[in-house]
């Protein structure tokens, strides 16, 4: 791998704060790009215009991917004075579309809760666990990772709200719920002590994948069809009746810990109908011309 790759991917770590995974991501798209053109420090446009051949059996979100990451690194090349001209404009353009997400409606949440809520009367731990984890998913909109590995300090004390470390390292603070806060406070009265996790388990903290294992078993109990629900589904599910209820998009960003607005913009979909009834009601023209 070339010198300008490793110096790009440092940058990446120490000002935009990149996680190993994303790291590793860029790595693995610029050395492939390499093994076809060569290095790509000195690389031509002539040279890039191999890659598409080479991309031909990738589905066009991947090649969209590699062409950023391309995009980016010469950018950087530039930028660093490592070559004066820019070669990725021979790059394809493909338009990946970003699947929309799943979403619950109100009655399938509500559906949840009163199977989670009827289980935890029992006071036994795992239900009273459950319940927690469902509070916290479709309550904050955490993601199943910073959920599951919640330490037991990130619990709220005076003020109503969570720190979460989110991908990249990057901290945000979340509002946690009057609901959530009492959930949390029985599986606390519950929970064995010792762990530094507010969910431990037996190696470290309940793992990603029992989490799912137990919405889709919550699912299937609540008379719900378990394919529908997951800890992404709900964090959707927060995030668009959110924005249904009239939440600013810029402030779902921040709650949802996304690094690019762009991400955030595809909840807008789920609501057109609100946002219609908002132009009607609300434009200077909504109430028929004035007298001219």
């Amino acid at each position: 791998m070339s010198a300008a790759i490793d110096s790009f991917l440092a940058m990446l770590a120490a000002e935009r704060g990149a996680a190993t995974n994303t790291l590793s991501a860029y790595r693995r798209d610029l050395e492939g790009s390499e093994g076809v053109v060569g290095d790509l420090a000195s690389a031509s446009r002539a040279d890039l215009e191999k890659l598409p051949c080479a991309w031909a059996e990738l589905a066009p979100s991947t090649v969209a991917r590699k062409v950023s990451a391309l995009r980016q690194f010469f950018g950087f090349c530039i930028d660093e004075g490592l070559r004066e001209d820019d070669p990725s404009t021979a790059l394809p353009r493909p338009q990946a579309r970003r699947p929309l997400p799943k979403i619950l409606t109100h009655a399938e949440v509500a559906a949840l809760f009163e199977q989670a809520e009827s289980e935890a009367a029992s006071d036994r731990p795992a239900p009273v666990r459950m319940l927690a984890l469902l509070e916290l998913l479709y309550g904050s909109g955490l993601r199943a990772s910073e959920l599951v590995g919640l330490p037991v300090a990130a619990v709220p004390r005076d003020a109503p709200f969570l720190t979460i470390t989110g991908k990249g390292g990057q901290q945000r603070m979340v509002p946690v719920s009057r609901r959530a806060q009492q959930a949390i406070a029985r599986w606390m009265e519950l929970r064995e002590t010792g762990s530094a996790f507010l969910f431990p388990s037996r190696q470290s903290h309940l793992s990603r994948i029992r989490l799912y294992q137990m919405l889709k078993e919550l699912a299937a109990r609540a008379d719900l069809d378990p394919a529908k629900v997951s800890p992404h589904v709900l964090r959707h599910a927060f995030a668009t009746h959110l924005l249904e209820g009239g939440a600013d998009l810029r402030v779902l960003q921040t709650l949802l810990g996304h690094a690019d607005i762009a991400t955030t913009q595809i909840y807008t979909h789920v609501d057109s109908a609100r946002l219609v009834a908002l132009v009607n009601e609300r434009h200077p023209l909504a109430g028929g011309r004035g007298a001219g």
